[in-house]
């Protein structure tokens, strides 16, 4: 019997890393067992042309790598994850937890094309990482939808954080949010706001509304 897998989405400074470890910390406190998940993988070698990538070893801007290139990166290290780490686990039915997935890909590489190349684009990723490669895909994803202009006002006020070259554009981020936004839609990712108006919203009240979706979910 095949367990749950269960993927937290969001643009780079929406939050997601906070929301994650609470999200997981909520869910210990109930003696819910769990795998949790953190993509990339970027202390592992299967991570490596990730690395290279987001650090511009092949070009400083998100558009000099095609998004199908790009997205082989990513793919390869889930699939090592899959392979050494969880597969045994969910597969006799355990819940998964992930920060981030091949939904990833569709938000960030998909975000490079427009209208049919796009559409293309997402149906190849998807067929090549749940059919070809044989990765499971989620039974639910929680998107934190944060809007642009929140986001690069969190971006400018890290402190001590080297920024990666999806993190520098802000054009591209706020073309993924756009991309992102649309993909929740059309796929049906459970979207977490996280404002109200031009109001961040508290990190609280966010995780309090990410908690109670993700424990519906395992419920049913």
């Amino acid at each position: 019997m095949k367990g749950k897998l269960l993927v937290l989405e969001g643009t780079d400074a929406s939050g997601k890393s906070t929301q994650f470890q609470r999200l997981c910390t909520a869910l210990e406190a109930q003696d819910i067992s769990y795998h949790r998940l953190v993509f990339p993988r970027y202390q592992e070698e299967s991570s490596a042309l990730i690395r290279m990538y987001l650090n511009g070893s092949f070009g400083s801007h998100p558009n000099d790598v095609s998004p199908y290139t790009a997205s082989t990166f990513f793919a390869v290290d889930r699939y090592a994850s899959y392979q050494t780490d969880w597969k045994e686990y969910y597969e006799n039915g355990g819940l998964i937890l992930a920060d981030r997935y091949t939904t990833s890909n569709a938000v960030h590489q998909a975000s490079k094309l427009d209208g049919a190349e796009q559409q293309a684009y997402l149906d190849w990723m998807f067929d090549f990482e749940y059919r070809i490669m044989g990765i499971p895909a989620p039974d639910a994803v929680y998107f934190l939808d944060m809007p642009t202009q929140a986001v690069q006002d969190l971006l400018e006020h890290r402190q001590g954080k080297t920024q990666d070259i999806h993190e520098r554009d802000m054009e591209y981020l706020k073309k993924c949010y756009q991309t992102a936004s649309a993909l929740a839609d059309q796929f049906g990712w459970q979207r977490i706001r996280c404002t109200e108006g031009d109001t961040i919203r508290t990190i609280d009240d966010i995780s309090n509304e990410l908690i109670s979706a993700v424990l519906h979910t395992i419920s049913q």
